[in-house]
């Protein structure tokens, strides 16, 4: 008898495996680091090899850790950092080129000139009108160009059929299933740049722009479905995949946002909110993105969606590049003894920043230093920065005519006390946070619950959901008015102003 999901989560910096219950309780789970690239600046790169063996690392470890056999494993949920790009050779199974990271601006000049010449030709809205998404390197569209034109021979491969793109869960896919299935899901074909959202199909005058054969593409499918089985090498027995969705949308579906008007903000390596838009694609005015929030039964529902870069990410750059504290659960006891009335303005904009400003030229930058300040004061504005961006998002949205109706919070950054109470004193709402704050895994192992039958309705996952705390504002207008004024300001000092108009506020 089956009675557990197993949940890949493989994120940008570590993959994890986690075991659920049909209930939603984590019975195991394992996690292992990997290494990062930085060839250049900007650029952000990840070795498909250690993709793929702290995965299954991760999953025989869970499974041993659990004393659960591969047998009693139901289904298999994939859930993966997005738009980071693999090519691999279909005959081999390597990678040609190592993986181009989510966080990479190697492209940012190639988008530029394609966005340039869409606005010259007078098709400037293409991209965004197809897809949701405005051109920038963050996709993956402009990275399978980059490997294609710096890969000796790689254009010519891809051509003759000889080459497989996929986005991280693609690429597990293959490895797990060894080489039968070259599938996708909705949800992380939305976030290519090159899937038209509303026909659900690869779009043949994308390819074209961006100069990318078809025959790399992989098949799209639902984001509950049947994506193959993982070959008995790998666990001792073969298992069913049955579910897949991008980090985000994964982390939604884990917080049962499925409903018009929901919204979760996930803080991870990066920060993502998406609000539920139902069956509509909103196009914003405001900087924002549409995507495909997961796809059932061919139906497809979408949500508009603001990527803020650098969240916990800042945090592991205070903790390993400027030890400034050996474990990041020690920054929030940080914020006790920094100075009151923080002065201090500091802006992550390491890669560049994203929503709702997209300048990928913009570097991070601190404002406000005296002789006084000190590390805790540093690690204060480095978590209020978090906050902040989240601000930004929140206005983007308002701006389009949107607001959230429920806010929920998940991610490694969401167990912050300090964050979220800040969080809710900036955005001026009720936040919650569930439970299980590790939606992501939480959410690949619900749609794999859904194609295996332990789920027959979103109801049923509805009712899994359960609250562990309530954050309510405790400051007033004025306080949030004067702080994200003195935030607007910093954003202004640090921009290269290169990227779009200024964002409304």
């Amino acid at each position: 008898m089956s009675h557990y999901l197993l949940a890949i989560d493989q994120g940008t910096t570590s993959s994890r495996a986690i075991i659920f219950s049909r209930e939603g309780k984590a019975v195991s789970s394992a996690q292992y680091d990997f290494e990062q690239h930085y060839p250049n600046d900007g650029w952000v790169e990840h070795d498909p090899e250690d993709i793929w063996q702290t995965c299954l690392q991760s999953c025989r470890e869970a499974l041993t850790a659990g004393r659960i056999d591969a047998a009693s494993i139901a289904s298999v949920g994939i859930t993966n950092q997005r738009e980071t790009t693999v090519i691999w050779n279909r005959n081999t199974g390597k990678a040609i080129h190592r993986a181009i990271v989510w966080q990479d601006r190697r492209t940012a000049a190639y988008c530029q000139a394609v966005k340039d010449r869409l606005d010259k030709e007078g098709r400037g809205q293409l991209i965004q009108e197809r897809t949701g998404l405005l051109p920038d390197a963050y996709f993956s569209a402009s990275k399978i160009n980059w490997i294609l034109s710096n890969v000796e021979g790689a254009r010519a491969a891809a051509e003759a059929g000889e080459l497989a793109f996929g986005t991280i869960d693609s690429f597990l896919l293959w490895r797990l299933t060894n080489g039968q299935r070259h599938c996708t899901d909705a949800s992380n074909a939305s976030r290519t740049m090159l899937f038209n959202i509303h026909t659900q199909q690869w779009d043949p005058e994308l390819l074209s722009l961006f100069d990318i054969p078809a025959a790399l593409l992989p098949e799209v499918l639902d984001s509950a479905a049947d994506f193959g089985n993982c070959d008995k090498e790998w666990f001792g027995h073969s298992i069913a995949v049955g579910g897949i969705a991008g980090d985000q949308q994964a982390a939604a579906f884990g917080q049962a946002c499925f409903s018009a008007g929901m919204t979760k903000s996930t803080y991870g390596t990066g920060c993502f909110l998406l609000m539920n838009t139902g069956d509509q694609v909103l196009q914003s005015g405001h900087n924002l993105l549409s995507t495909v929030a997961y796809r059932l039964n061919g139906k497809t529902s979408y949500a508009m969606e603001g990527s803020i870069f650098m969240a916990g990410a800042t945090m592991q750059w205070l903790r390993d590049k400027l030890q400034f504290f050996a474990n990041t659960a020690d920054s929030e006891a940080m914020a006790a003894q920094a100075h009151e009335g923080l002065s201090l303005m500091f802006v992550p904009a390491f890669t560049g920043l994203g929503a709702p400003w997209w300048d990928p030229d913009a570097r991070g930058a601190i404002y406000g230093l005296t002789r006084d300040t000190g590390i805790a004061d540093i690690v204060t504005a480095a978590m209020m920065s978090v906050c902040y961006q989240t601000k930004d998002l929140q206005k983007a949205m308002e701006s389009d005519g949107l607001r959230p109706t429920t806010f929920r919070v998940d991610g490694g950054m969401a167990a912050n006390n300090f964050v979220v109470q800040k969080l809710a004193d900036l955005l001026g709402c009720q936040v919650d946070r569930p439970q299980i704050t590790e939606t992501t895994a939480l959410g690949a192992a619900y749609l794999a619950g859904l194609q295996c039958g332990f789920y027959t309705t979103l109801d049923d996952i509805t009712r899994l959901w359960q609250l562990e705390r309530s954050f309510m504002p405790t400051q007033d207008k004025a306080w949030r008015d004067h702080h994200y004024a003195r935030w607007l300001d910093a954003v202004q000092r640090t921009r290269s102003h290169a990227g779009p108009a200024e964002a409304e506020q």
